[in-house]
């Protein structure tokens, strides 16, 4: 029996707050360990955000789903895993819980809690990479949903992992992520005049994902 929403919406802010956390953290540290070197904080930043996924979707993918991003509630609800009245508290629930982690990334590093990132991400290459980034999540997660959550977990940690180095945009992929990104001038950052189009690719790319999932695997209640 599913628990109720007041407590999956919690597991949602907490599980969005840790990821945030981890992203934001971990581009901070790196970019100051990595004297300069770009690639080297890129890959401590995807080590951290793949391992961070696993185990925040093994924690908590059994207490709310651990969508933990706006595009995969959307989807789950097309395909009809959650009541479309409860969507509005999963978003404000993710967008609240990601706002709140790259605020303590920024505390915890010293930074001030909040100052708007100057990283251009602009173009039609950066969104494109975007929608490729959000069709190849949802496909994952669509894809690998008859398995366990702990199979789950570890393909879409390898996916975003992999993304973040095929992509040119380093697969955001989540529409909070993005907007909690712009609060931080930091490695993970993104200005906030680039993300509206983020977002627009990202949901581009889920729905697409969606509805092609809907042809090769038809309707059914998803878990995750």
């Amino acid at each position: 029996m599913s628990l109720a929403l007041s407590k999956r919406v919690v597991v949602e802010a907490l599980g969005t707050l840790f990821l945030l956390a981890a992203v934001v953290g971990s581009g901070i540290m790196a970019e100051r360990l990595a004297n300069g070197n770009s690639a080297l904080a890129l890959l401590a930043n995807t080590a951290a955000t793949g391992a961070a996924l696993v185990a925040l979707i093994v924690t908590f993918g059994l207490l709310s789903g651990a969508h933990f991003n706006p595009a995969v509630t959307l989807s789950i609800a097309i395909r009809r895993g959650l009541p479309w009245h409860e969507v509005p508290y999963y978003w404000l629930a993710q967008i609240v819980g990601a706002l709140m982690g790259v605020m303590a990334a920024n505390i915890m590093f010293g930074l001030p809690v909040i100052f708007l990132s100057q990283h251009p991400r602009a173009g039609m290459a950066q969104m494109f990479s975007e929608f490729v980034a959000t069709f190849g999540l949802l496909s994952i997660i669509l894809g690998s949903s008859r398995s366990q959550v702990a199979v789950v977990a570890i393909a879409v940690g390898a996916y975003i992992s992999a993304a973040y180095w095929f992509t040119a945009s380093t697969s955001f992929a989540n529409p909070a992520v993005t907007l909690a990104r712009s609060l931080s001038d930091t490695f993970a950052g993104i200005r906030l005049v680039d993300v509206p189009g983020f977002v627009l690719a990202q949901l581009a790319g889920a729905m697409a994902a969606t509805f092609l999932f809907a042809w090769l695997d038809p309707w059914r209640r998803e878990q995750i």
